[in-house]
């Protein structure tokens, strides 16, 4: 099941029932899983781990040196796990500095143009629409969605299940749950669709509901919103992700809409 115009190096190590397209380029160092396949014209180089069952669309480009001045050479990593969906003309570079890896997790969808830069981590069952665009060392935890055009600054986190609307600059730490939007990101409220589609527990919505107010509407700063939250509402799974995130974030939370 390759093309006989793909270049694919001897070195490169590809498990069983994958396909490669016409005119793909297959570097040295390359290991690609079972049942992935590799569109036309896609050029997959570098360190490169790619899972099982992907499904990677022409012309992305895979593993190329990072867009770093920083980089002289050293022997950086790209690690993609299984189920990916990589469409037309993405970009995923390695990390940086010696060992610097980026990785992304299983089950993810990138849309065309989208673009992970060096050091980034993406979880699993994550979504970037066409064109999300995420700077060097960005964290995308599970399940979020980033919707398209999106640009995320350098080093910031997107939490656990949030959504951020389509042309969003986002600067500061996205809390997980909510739903974001705006130029800078805002916050608009929780994430009830993809609470909901997940069976989160009634209960814990409305607690996650309380914390919101209290951290986005009720005026005070991140620290003193935390404080109260701890001594007046119940805990719960879902609340105590939400404080920890917001106990160690380094670039500050996302503000409300609501502040000017």
């Amino acid at each position: 099941m390759i093309h006989s115009t793909a270049i694919i190096s001897k070195k490169a190590k590809l498990d069983t029932g994958v396909v490669i397209g016409p005119y793909a380029v297959i570097g040295d160092e390359v290991s690609i899983g079972a049942n992935t396949k590799i569109g036309a014209h896609c050029v997959i180089e570098g360190n490169t781990t790619i899972g099982s069952a992907c499904e990677i669309f022409s012309s992305a480009v895979v593993g190329s040196r990072p867009q770093d001045l920083k980089f002289k050479g050293e022997r950086v990593f790209l690690e993609i796990g299984d189920n990916n969906i990589i469409r037309e003309f993405c970009t995923l570079n390695p990390g940086t500095g010696d060992g610097g890896k980026t990785s992304v997790g299983n089950d993810n969808l990138l849309m065309a143009y989208s673009h992970i830069a060096h050091d980034c981590v993406v979880g699993s069952g994550c979504i970037i629409a066409n064109g999300g665009t995420l700077a060097g060392h960005v964290t995308i935890e599970d399940k979020a969605v980033i919707g398209g055009l999106v640009a995320i600054h350098q080093f910031v986190r997107v939490g656990l299940l949030s959504i951020i609307g389509g042309c969003s600059k986002v600067v500061q730490d996205v809390p997980p749950y909510s739903t974001c939007d705006g130029h800078p990101t805002r916050v608009y409220g929780l994430n009830l669709i993809g609470l909901r589609r997940q069976k989160t527990p009634k209960e814990s919505i409305k607690i996650l509901n309380q914390a919101f107010k209290l951290l986005f509407n009720s005026g005070l700063s991140v620290k003193h919103a935390v404080e109260k939250i701890e001594k007046e509402i119940s805990p719960c799974q879902e609340l105590s992700y939400l404080i920890n995130f917001a106990k160690s974030s380094e670039r500050g939370l996302s503000r409300s809409c609501r502040t000017e």
